[in-house]
């Protein structure tokens, strides 16, 4: 039997109503679907898109339990403690690395690098970001790693103790020796305890001690900044600099060993050499950080 359409005001209301309430439970059923779909399970072991660093950090702990994996599985081609080795170049050396950053360093060292004797190391993943974060204090500069001692007690044995600031930091101090504004973000924190405590094999060019003999009979000390056949450039102990000709100088003695001391282990206590090295890692000048090198080749 065919009824009239549309219907009478009471029946649509109530149409809409069932309507509505099926949409609504419509609704409320995928949402559930959605909340109880499988969510995929993670990685058992995070590894972050290349550039991002180590998930484990740099932290103490992870770099002391990185060196005893390194120690444990690596020194058979690299050195001990990152020294080169009969197969591997050492991993803490002074050079620049093609690959500095966390992810391509973990990619090294699990997977190998094709064509070269860097083979996989077989190791978990999490064991490799260890291995990673011991590497990276190897290359870190000083004012990336964490520096133990009294920072302002060390620069207190730089102006007076350690007599540093005859010789060092422009603006302030002398000028025979070379700059340390940024010695922080430039060199390692081993090269600068090096450099207070170990004599260097080799004076670095500009910095050669010299003592002078005019033609008049002046003696004169300080170190050669330009020398050559014709002429000698000397910046002497009180900061002047003076240029001689060949024929103005009667005698030229080049000294054997740097001014640099290097015994400060001997002349200061444990706690003022750590100051030291402390206030030492802390001079950085902001923006003049290290360039990033590609991530190619050797680890």
């Amino acid at each position: 039997m065919l009824t009239d359409w549309p219907p009478p005001p009471a029946l649509a209301a109530r149409m809409l109503r069932i309507g509505m309430r099926l949409r609504a439970t419509k609704t409320i059923w995928m949402a559930a679907a959605l909340l109880l779909a499988p969510i995929p399970a993670r990685a058992q072991q995070p590894r972050p898109s290349p550039g991002n660093t180590n998930p484990l950090g740099h932290s103490e702990q992870a770099i002391e339990q990185g060196r005893e994996i390194f120690n444990h599985n690596c020194t058979v081609c690299h050195g001990l403690n990152g020294a080169a080795g009969d197969r591997g170049p050492a991993l803490g050396a002074g050079r620049d690395y093609s690959r500095r950053k966390d992810q391509a360093i973990f990619d090294a060292i699990l997977s190998g690098i094709p064509g070269t004797n860097m083979p996989p190391s077989g190791l978990p993943p999490m064991d490799v970001w260890k291995v990673v974060a011991y590497i990276r204090s190897l290359r870190a500069t000083a004012s990336e790693a964490f520096v133990p001692g009294d920072v302002a007690h060390g620069e207190k044995i730089f102006w007076s103790k350690g007599r540093c600031g005859e010789c060092h930091i422009r603006g302030r101090g002398g000028i025979l020796g070379p700059d340390l504004s940024n010695i922080g973000g430039e060199q390692p924190l081993s090269a600068i305890h090096d450099s207070l405590t170990k004599a260097k094999p080799q004076i670095s060019r500009g910095y050669q001690p010299v003592v002078v003999v005019t033609a008049d009979g002046r003696r004169l000390s300080g170190v050669a900044k330009n020398d050559n056949n014709f002429s000698l450039q000397l910046l002497d102990n009180q900061g002047r600099l003076e240029l001689f000709t060949g024929d103005e100088l009667r005698e030229v003695i080049y000294g054997k060993r740097s001014l640099m001391p290097s015994d400060f282990e001997k002349t200061l206590t444990s706690a003022d050499l750590q100051g030291l090295l402390s206030f030492l890692s802390r001079q950085v000048i902001q923006g003049a950080e290290r360039p990033e090198e590609s991530d190619e080749e050797q680890p």
